[in-house]
């Protein structure tokens, strides 16, 4: 495992972290139960991984139950970040109340007395835009040492922009991937103030493992796919394997994204122990200088001028 990002005293941070979206999820991705997300979660650790990335509403509240038993003997040498913003009954909590609810309720949880991170999960424009008291709250807990860095949790380029020129945040999490480039724009502003960059949906949705055809089923979340999205998106793949000469694009999907500098962790979601293991080991995939120059050339010739909505 390699690491990259001085969090603080505690050390850095591994650059493949831990996404858990799928624990305890079984509605949208089948995701382990408990006995078997505590036993994954174990197993990433024994890895090298040291990140895990969660929310209230993951698995109906179960993920951040998981990572609190999987986590507690180790919670000195972990960094945990959750989000505020939808509780795991669909509660709204982008409010002062909502904020301190959700705190107090992830510190139960996760079986521990602070937050490594604490971040707005997608909230609207006027909140990234500083028309809010928020901030000034997750500042106070700052203080108190119950979190040690605050941010949000964006998706695209211009929300990046607004939050750069709008706020004082020690964290940000954003797509990115081969298919999605757009935030790479901005990569050099955000190390340039030392912000703690999280890489969300790597693999887009499991695209980017080269599974995915246009003869592919989806069912849950990924329902939301139109058929014209799905030929483009398989098309794109194809291309991409062409590029890399190879089927399998989980490695060289992640390892991409680990060659921009601004990253500090990237967060795939893994549903078992063989895509964990191979999660863990992307780093290692040679990937060369004129695989990189191509998919960005890729990008910037065909990808980001077609319709590949997340």
């Amino acid at each position: 495992m390699k690491y990259r990002y001085e969090f603080n005293k505690m050390g850095k941070v591994s650059l493949i972290g831990f996404g858990a979206w799928q624990l305890g999820n079984k509605s949208n991705w089948d995701g382990p139960d408990f006995d078997e997300g505590i036993a994954l979660v174990k197993k990433a650790y024994e890895n090298g991984i040291n990140f895990f990335d969660t929310a209230p509403n993951y698995g109906d509240g179960n993920s951040e139950l998981i990572l609190g038993e999987a986590l507690k003997s180790v919670r000195k040498n972990v960094f945990i970040n959750t989000k505020i913003g939808h509780g795991p009954d669909g509660a709204y909590e982008f409010t002062e109340e909502g904020i301190k609810k959700s705190i107090e309720r992830s510190l139960h949880k996760l079986q521990t007395n602070y937050l490594d991170s604490v971040i707005l999960h997608n909230p609207e424009r006027y909140i990234l835009e500083g028309k809010t008291s928020l901030f000034r709250k997750l500042e106070e807990y700052k203080k108190e040492g119950v979190i040690h860095k605050y941010g949000v949790s964006i998706d695209t380029l211009e929300e990046a922009k607004i939050v750069l020129d709008n706020l004082n945040v020690d964290t940000i999490e954003i797509m990115f991937n081969i298919i999605h480039q757009e935030p790479k724009y901005i990569f050099q502003k955000i190390k340039e103030k030392n912000i703690f960059l999280i890489i969300k949906v790597p693999l887009d949705s499991g695209w980017l493992t080269g599974k995915y055809d246009e003869h592919s089923i989806f069912t849950g979340i990924r329902e939301r796919w139109t058929q014209e999205a799905i030929k483009t998106r398989a098309e794109i793949i194809s291309r991409i394997k062409k590029i890399l000469n190879t089927e399998e694009l989980t490695a060289p999907a992640l390892k991409f994204i680990s060659e921009f500098e601004a990253v500090s962790t990237i967060i795939p979601g893994m549903r078992t122990q063989e895509q964990l293991l191979l999660n863990a080991s992307s780093l290692d995939y040679p990937l060369s200088n004129t695989e990189m120059n191509a998919l960005q050339a890729f990008y910037d010739e065909f990808i980001k001028y077609a319709n590949v909505p997340w």
